[in-house]
């Protein structure tokens, strides 16, 4: 990378960075393996068990920052009350989001509980209505900043005085997500499922710059999906999935599919998965994994095709998952309400 571009994309990080306010939340381009992060309407939506654990590690940058993003998240969420309640049951759970973005050292921390109501509409119909509260916490040190007023022509001179200048380097709030899913299941060979989700509905203020409670609200984030399990036959169940999000003048969109391939006969124990997903104007995302014993390890990576392919080579973001899932005592899924193709 020739000087001029390399100082040109510090300098643009940097900013990026600190005027992180009204920027998109922490995201995974694994998001169908981070359900409640997607929707609090996911809490207990779990067609093949009862409940399940999870977690995600994302790689982000690091070929061009000497400290790349990182976000980590870890969830469960399980099936309650489904005895006492006719045709429908609670679901219970909770996540915790940390993220640590380039040099900066801006660092997030977000802990959320999640509740949701399930309701058989018919034999082959859900709705299902969540939501969730959580506390989040950003802070920085302004120390490791560095901003175009400092920058000397050759090098940025942290002793030169900025004039930007952080107001707060430390900023919590309370944060409300809701959520609405639909699941149809006419077969136990097709399942199809979406969703709507509204973030930050009650609008926190979140800002290293300004006390000013009315230029600093946390705009709120839209989210809709919509996935299907497809059984082919009893080798291949397909899972195409499409994903969109806005917030302020933000969006994203990713689409994609997922092939499992039962490696094991019968119960489909121990199974191969791959898939490809694009995230519009940004990235070609293959993915491959395994599921070995309700054990699921995906891994994933982001080949950049935007114009920052000229800074990284393609050499966007890796991302880890591992999801468990698992029945109560005895049960083996036999008695469940909501069918869902399986092996």
């Amino acid at each position: 990378m020739e000087n001029g571009k390399k100082i040109f994309f510090i300098i643009a990080v940097s900013l990026q960075i600190a005027t992180f306010v009204q920027a998109q939340d922490l995201h995974f381009s694994q998001f169908f393996n981070a359900p409640l992060t997607i929707n609090p309407a996911n809490t207990g939506f779990i067609p093949d068990a009862d409940y399940r654990l999870g977690a995600s590690y994302r790689n982000q940058y690091s070929s061009i920052l000497a400290a790349p993003y990182k976000t980590v998240s870890i969830f469960g969420d399980a099936q309650v009350l489904r005895n006492q309640i006719e045709n429908g049951w609670l679901g219970l759970g909770g996540f915790i989001l940390s993220d640590v973005a380039g040099s900066g050292g801006l660092r997030s921390t977000k802990v959320y509980g999640s509740i949701a109501y399930h309701q058989m509409l018919a034999s082959s119909s859900l709705l299902t209505a969540g939501f969730n509260l959580g506390w989040a916490n950003k802070r920085i040190d302004q120390s490791k900043l560095k901003f175009p007023d400092q920058f000397d022509g050759k090098f940025f001179d942290s002793n030169t005085p900025t004039d930007v200048v952080l107001v707060n380097n430390n900023v919590s709030y309370f944060d409300i997500q809701v959520g609405l899913n639909y699941a149809y299941f006419p077969n136990e060979n097709v399942y199809i499922n979406g969703g709507y989700s509204i973030h930050h509905v009650n609008r926190p203020q979140e800002t290293f710059f300004s006390d000013n409670a009315d230029s600093s609200k946390l705009s709120m984030r839209h989210i809709g999906f919509i996935n299907a399990l497809l059984k082919v036959n009893d080798r291949v169940i397909l899972n195409p999935n499409a994903y969109y999000t806005t917030q302020a003048k933000s969006s994203e969109i990713v689409i994609g599919l997922n092939a499992n391939y039962n490696l094991s006969g019968a119960g489909g124990a121990t199974q191969l998965l791959a898939g490809l997903y694009y995230r519009g104007g940004d990235a070609i995302i293959p993915m491959v994994g395994f599921e070995v014993k309700f054990v699921r390890f995906t891994f994933s990576y982001d080949a950049t095709t935007s114009s920052l392919r000229n800074y990284n080579n393609l050499q966007g973001a890796s991302e880890f998952n591992i999801i468990r899932k698992g029945y109560y005592g005895d049960s083996n899924g036999d008695s469940r309400q909501v069918i869902c193709p399986k092996f």
